[in-house]
């Protein structure tokens, strides 16, 4: 334990010391992912590293440095600072607390599979993969290893909020209330979608969003900010109903639902944030209840329903790895993906 701890302490020093890299190489004043003094930030990352449960931010904290590092704009800086990355990156997995290491692979139905996926993109589209998943069924580890893999950037509840607050959006605003996170642990969302309000701050709400709800105000303004995102880079983006809004833009994606069997979640969730059964199962039910409420009032459609989507699989058939992999072979059947093919037809 107290050997983890000092891996913990040195990774979170390597971690900063990355951060501030990347900002000088950017030369942006929004380039730093840590604002606070070295040992508090320091601390707080091998707090992150240490403790499974929270392994949904620190993959948030890399991510936003790997983000910002693919705009480093000498091919040289990018590839030494990608290289720090990637071994950091892979130290961390290895940690006994990391994010990525608790499967969710079911070693019956895995040895069922096959696959044989296809998908075409054409020349002049971003390659953006919208993932819509149930609590538990390890899909952000999925998404962001999918994400390192292609080399494209991550988005989560807790960037997705940081990128809102760096475009001056009203603290209020940037709440995220798509995505409700672990609740038990941080209760970051225990607000939720749709709570009781009073008269008073229903009007408040009426003058400040200029007659509509606050969900309402939240929702069109992460809208907005995603299509403009999608016509500037690739990406992928975890929830917030991102596949209808591309849809109803006529942006192209690859939106994919993952899933489990509920009583695979309910046990992973255990594992996760070391709580037992009862709680692991409302927290679930719960979770999955309010997501696909959301999910309908904003788009009319069923959460998770595979007509929604173009692929849905089971993670618990595959396990995160074989995942990943099988949605780099799709990619990968006609072109890499579409930065690569416009590559190749100017050779």
């Amino acid at each position: 334990m107290q050997e983890n701890g000092k891996k913990c302490l040195e990774l979170a020093e390597r971690i900063y010391d990355l951060d501030i890299e990347v900002y000088e190489c950017v030369g942006s004043s929004l380039g730093r992912t840590f604002t606070q003094d070295r040992r508090t930030c320091v601390e707080n990352l091998a707090g992150l590293m240490s403790t499974r449960p929270q392994g949904h931010l620190l993959r948030s904290e890399l991510a936003m440095i790997s983000n910002m590092a693919r705009t480093i704009r000498n091919p040289q800086e990018k590839s030494r600072i990608m290289k720090k990355y990637d071994d950091i990156l892979k130290e961390v997995e290895s940690l006994p607390t990391s994010f990525g290491q608790v499967e969710i692979v079911d070693q019956k139905r895995a040895k069922l599979n096959t696959a044989n996926l296809r998908q075409k993109f054409s020349k002049d589209d971003h390659l953006i993969i919208c993932i819509g998943r149930t609590q538990g069924s390890a899909g952000n580890d999925i998404g962001f290893a999918l994400a390192d893999a292609l080399r494209i950037n991550y988005y989560d509840v807790e960037i997705f909020a940081e990128v809102l607050r760096r475009l001056e959006a009203e603290k209020d605003s940037v709440k995220d209330i798509s995505d409700y996170g672990t609740g038990i642990i941080q209760n970051k969302y225990q607000r939720g979608f749709n709570t009781a309000k009073s008269l008073k701050d229903r009007i408040r709400e009426f003058d400040r969003y200029h007659g509509l709800t606050r969900e309402d105000a939240i929702f069109f303004n992460q809208s907005d900010l995603l299509c403009k995102m999608a016509k500037e880079e690739d990406f992928i983006v975890m929830g917030r109903c991102a596949d209808v809004i591309l849809a109803n833009n006529r942006i192209p994606h690859i939106s994919i639902f993952i899933t489990a069997p509920f009583e695979q979640r309910v046990h992973r969730i255990m594992e996760v944030n070391n709580i037992d059964y009862k709680k692991a199962w409302k927290l679930l039910k719960r979770q999955d209840r309010m997501h696909a409420k959301y999910y309908h009032h904003f788009t009319g459609l069923k959460w998770g329903d595979a007509m929604n989507y173009d692929i849905c699989f089971n993670s618990a058939s595959y396990g995160i790895e074989e995942s990943v992999d099988i949605i780099e072979r799709m990619l990968n059947q006609h072109v890499d993906h579409p930065k690569q093919a416009k590559d190749k037809m100017n050779e």
